[in-house]
C-alpha cells in the first residue's frame, strides 16, 4: 500500500481525472472504428492513413510540453484537458473521414500532453520507493477511463457520435484542475535554466533518449497497427459484432487491472531493465499470436498482450521518468511519445502495403520482429530504481 500525505492525495486525484478523460476520449476512436469505417466506406490502407495523421499529432504535444518544463505541470495539464474536450465535441459533427482526421490530429496532440506531463508529475511526487506503484494506479485511472468508453458503445453502437458528444463535458474539469491540482513542489525546488530540449542534447542525456526513443520507435511499429485495428481485425476477419469485441475487451481490461498494480509492485521491488525487457518480450509474442491464430487465439493473444503491456505501463512510467532530469522531464515524455509515432507511422504504412499479399493479420505480425529488437536495445539503459531524481 502507497503512503502518501494530503498534498500527494490530492495531486493524485486531480491528475487521475485528468488521466481518466484522456482514456475514456482517446479510445472512442479504436472501439468505433468498425462503425467509423463503415460509414465512410473506408478500406484497410484508408484506416492506415488514419492512424498515420493521427500519430502525426504527437509532435504538437513536445513545445506545449516544453512549456511544462519551464511554467509548471499544472496548467498544462488543465489546457490540455479543454483542448481534447473541445476537438473531440467538435468530432461528434463532421461528415468525412477526413474530417475526422483533422480534429482527431489535434486531440492526439492534447492527450499525448496530458498523459505524459501527468505522468512526470506524479513520478515527481511520489515516495522514492513507490515510483512504479504510484504510475500503476495513474496507469489503472486512464484504464478505468478506457473502460468507460468498453460499456458505453455496445449500448450506443453503431451511433460513435454521441460519445464524441459526451466528451464535451470534460470541458468542466479542466478549471478545477487548473484551480485545485496543486502544482509540484519537485519542479518547483529546481531553477529552470535555458531550453528542456538543449539540456536534454547534452551527451549524457542524449544517449539516454536516443536509446529509449528507438525503442519506442520500434515497439510502436507493432503496437500501433494492432491496437488501431484489432477491432476491425475482430470484425471483418472473425465476424465479431461489438457486443463479442466489448466483451474481449471486458475480460482484458480486468486482467490489464491487475497487471497495471501487479508491474507496479514489481518494478519497485525488482527494479526498472528486466522486467522491462521481459515484460516487451512477452507483448510481442502475445500481440502476434493473436495475428496469427483464430478466434480463439485471437482472445487468449489479447487478455495476454493485455496483461503483459499493462505491467509494462507503470514500469516504463518510473523509469523514463528517472532517468531524465526535472527541468526536462515532461518535454523528455513528449520526445519519447514522437518517437514511438515515428514507429506508429512507419507499421501502418507498412500494414497498408503488406496487407494486401500476407492479409492483415499477417503484415501485423511481421512488426513483432522490430519490437523485439527494440527490447534488445534496453540493455544499454542504467537501472535507476529507487535513486534520486536528477535535478
Amino acid at each position: 500500500m502507497i503512503e502518501l500525505d494530503r498534498r500527494q492525495r490530492v495531486t493524485l486525484i486531480w491528475a487521475g481525472l485528468a488521466v481518466v478523460l484522456a482514456g475514456f476520449e482517446g479510445s472512442i476512436l479504436i472501439l468505433a472504428l468498425p462503425a467509423i469505417a463503415g460509414e465512410f466506406h473506408a478500406n484497410i490502407p484508408a484506416l492506415s492513413a488514419l492512424g498515420s495523421i493521427l500519430a502525426i499529432g504527437t509532435l504538437g504535444a513536445l513545445p506545449l510540453a516544453n512549456l511544462a518544463d519551464r511554467y509548471g505541470r499544472r496548467r498544462l495539464i488543465a489546457v490540455g484537458v479543454a483542448g481534447f474536450s473541445l476537438v473531440n465535441f467538435a468530432s461528434a459533427f463532421v461528415g468525412s473521414l477526413a474530417g475526422l482526421a483533422f480534429l482527431r490530429l489535434f486531440a492526439v496532440c492534447f492527450e499525448v500532453l496530458v498523459l505524459g506531463v501527468s505522468t512526470a508529475l506524479i513520478v515527481e511526487e511520489a515516495p522514492q520507493r513507490s515510483r512504479g506503484q504510484a504510475v500503476s494506479v495513474l496507469a489503472l485511472l486512464s484504464g478505468f477511463g478506457t473502460g468507460i468508453t468498453v460499456i458505453a458503445y455496445p449500448i450506443l453502437a453503431p451511433n460513435w457520435r454521441l460519445l464524441f458528444l459526451v466528451s464535451g463535458g470534460g470541458v468542466l474539469a479542466a478549471p478545477l484542475i487548473w484551480w485545485l491540482l496543486p502544482e509540484g513542489r519537485t519542479w518547483q525546488g529546481v531553477r529552470v535554466t535555458g531550453s528542456a530540449l538543449r539540456l536534454l542534447m547534452q551527451p549524457h542525456w542524449r544517449r539516454r533518449i536516443l536509446i529509449l526513443s528507438a525503442m519506442f520507435a520500434l515497439f510502436a511499429v507493432l503496437l500501433e497497427p494492432a491496437g488501431l485495428l484489432y477491432t476491425v481485425y475482430a470484425s471483418r476477419i472473425l465476424g465479431w459484432s461489438p457486443a463479442v469485441i466489448s466483451i474481449l475487451i471486458v475480460v482484458s481490461g480486468i486482467v490489464g487491472a491487475v497487471s497495471y498494480l501487479a508491474g507496479g509492485y514489481l518494478t519497485d521491488r525488482f527494479g526498472r531493465r528486466a522486467p522491462a525487457i521481459a515484460l516487451t518480450v512477452a507483448t510481442a509474442g502475445a500481440t502476434s499470436l493473436s495475428f496469427a491464430t483464430g478466434t480463439v487465439g485471437f482472445f487468449v493473444g489479447n487478455v495476454l498482450w493485455s496483461g503483459f503491456a499493462s505491467a509494462a505501463t507503470p514500469v516504463f512510467g518510473a523509469w523514463s521518468g528517472e532517468l531524465f532530469p526535472t527541468r526536462a522531464r515532461a518535454t523528455a515524455e513528449a520526445a519519447l511519445g514522437l518517437a514511438g509515432a515515428v514507429g506508429s507511422i512507419a507499421g501502418l504504412l507498412a500494414v497498408a502495403v503488406l496487407s494486401a499479399t500476407t492479409g492483415l493479420g499477417g503484415a501485423i505480425e511481421l512488426g513483432g520482429v522490430a519490437a523485439v529488437a527494440g527490447a534488445l536495445l534496453l540493455f544499454l539503459l542504467p537501472e535507476t530504481k529507487q535513486q534520486p531524481l536528477p535535478e
